[in-house]
């Protein structure tokens, strides 16, 4: 059995994986999302991985996956689990000394305009379950935004890169590229938009499972 570590992205919960978890655990897997200390402007990409870490507790086999800003920390705990597998999942991928707030100049993101947070992150996911997860939403006063980066390379271990077909945010094309120059793999695809955890968990389930 592995246990999945899955890391919610910014201003998010774990919560936010509240429809996978379930799919995990009948494949017969266990999985682990727990919140990060985003609301504690004292708390870094340390504290990040230590929330994790400790919500893995001797936990042996284990994945990572790292969804949209959560591909900052994902690194960091499977290197320290030292995981068979890390997934970025509609993620960001860091670079050797890279300070999260500089990632999105760094990789030439354009952010979408003219939608508004709906169609930017949950297109097609039904309106009520987006706005439920809206109200799960914190707000983000951690201070790892300005911290480099800490590990001078990615982490030795079997990675891949998951993106959604519709998303909106992290468009396809500026993640197949990310993807090359920061990784030199391609990335796979999966139907859903950004928040793709609450659109297509089965799917999602079935892509990590097949990994493994």
């Amino acid at each position: 059995m592995t246990t999945f570590a899955l890391i919610h992205g910014g201003g998010g919960s774990g919560w936010d994986f509240h429809r996978l978890v379930p799919e995990l655990r009948a494949r017969g897997h266990h999985a682990v999302a727990p919140d990060l200390p985003i609301t504690d402007p004292s708390a870094g990409l340390d504290a990040f991985a230590e929330t994790i870490l400790a919500a893995l507790g001797d936990a042996s086999d284990v994945a990572v996956v790292g969804h949209s800003y959560g591909g900052f920390t994902a690194p960091l705990v499977a290197e320290k689990v030292h995981a068979r597998l890390l997934v970025y999942l509609a993620g960001m991928i860091p670079a050797p000394g890279e300070p999260p707030g500089q990632w999105w100049g760094n990789t030439g993101f354009a952010a979408p305009k003219g939608l508004s947070e709906l169609e930017t992150y949950f297109n097609g996911v039904p309106v009520a379950l987006a706005e439920e997860c809206q109200a799960h939403g914190r707000d983000q006063v951690s201070k790892e935004w300005d911290e480099p980066w800490p590990l001078p390379a990615h982490p030795d271990v079997p990675t891949r890169v998951l993106l959604a077909r519709d998303d909106r945010f992290f468009t396809p094309d500026f993640q197949h590229r990310v993807a090359r120059e920061r990784l030199g793999i391609e990335p796979d695809e999966i139907d859903g938009p950004h928040c793709v955890p609450l659109s297509h968990p089965a799917e999602i389930a079935d892509r990590l499972i097949g990994y493994l």
